[in-house]
């Protein structure tokens, strides 16, 4: 599942970095939970957390049904 996950993070990467940011995968665990690590202009926004929730995550749930929840890790 994570070759599935990486994939699905490269096609929403680019409107990421259109913003200063980016997105990098850590781990996606047995039980569908991705880890995530936001950079660049994403790590300190304080709209992080909605492109998180409803960006990220919402993108790899739709591609990716498996996928119980994203969360972000320092």
């Amino acid at each position: 599942m994570k070759e599935k996950v990486q994939k699905a993070i490269e096609r929403i990467r680019p409107s990421l970095q259109a913003d200063g940011g980016d997105v990098e995968l850590v781990d996606v665990s047995d039980d569908g939970i991705v880890k995530v690590k936001l950079v660049g202009a994403c790590c300190g926004c304080p709209m992080s957390q909605m492109t998180l929730k409803m960006g990220i995550q919402k993108h790899l749930q739709k591609e990716i049904p498996e996928i119980k929840d994203v969360v972000s890790v320092s």
